[in-house]
C-alpha cells in the first residue's frame, strides 16, 4: 500500500513517540505534529482501517509491524537527511525542516546512496 505523506508522518511520529514512552494517545500524536483533535482522529481511523496501527481497549496507539516498518524507515530518512544537509553547514532547524519534506519524496535508490555517503563521511571525521 502506498501511503500519502500525510499517512507517513503520523506512523513516524508514533514510532518516535513510542521509543519514548510505549503508551501513546491519539493526543499526544497531535501535539507531536501540531495537529488539531479532529485531523488527528480522522488520520487515526484511516491507519488503523488499513492495518497499520491498532488501538487497545484504554484508547493506547500501537503500530503494527507494517506500521512500524514504515515509521522506523521514515524516521531513518528524516536522520540521515538531516545529518547530511548539517554535514553541508545547514543549521540544525533548517536542516531538520527540509529534511522533513524531503523524506517522504526521495527513491529508495538515492536514499541508500545518500545513507552510505553520510556514513563514510562521518568515519572519515571520527
Amino acid at each position: 500500500m502506498l501511503l500519502m505523506e500525510s499517512g507517513e508522518m503520523y506512523l513516524e511520529a508514533l514510532y518516535v513517540l513510542s521509543l519514548e514512552n510505549e503508551l501513546v494517545r491519539a493526543i499526544d500524536v497531535g501535539e507531536y505534529l501540531g495537529y488539531s483533535k479532529p485531523s488527528v482522529s480522522r488520520a487515526v481511523s484511516l491507519l488503523k482501517s488499513e492495518g497499520f496501527i491498532r488501538r487497545d481497549d484504554h484508547g493506547f496507539l500501537y503500530l503494527t509491524e507494517a506500521g512500524e516498518i514504515i515509521g522506523k524507515s521514515v524516521y531513518e530518512r528524516h536522520i540521515v537527511l538531516t545529518d547530511l544537509f548539517m554535514m553541508m553547514g545547514i543549521d540544525e532547524d533548517t536542516a531538520n525542516k527540509d529534511a522533513c519534506r524531503v523524506e517522504h519524496y526521495i527513491c529508495d535508490k538515492t536514499f541508500e546512496a545518500v545513507k552510505a555517503y553520510v556514513k563514510k563521511h562521518k568515519q572519515e571525521s571520527a
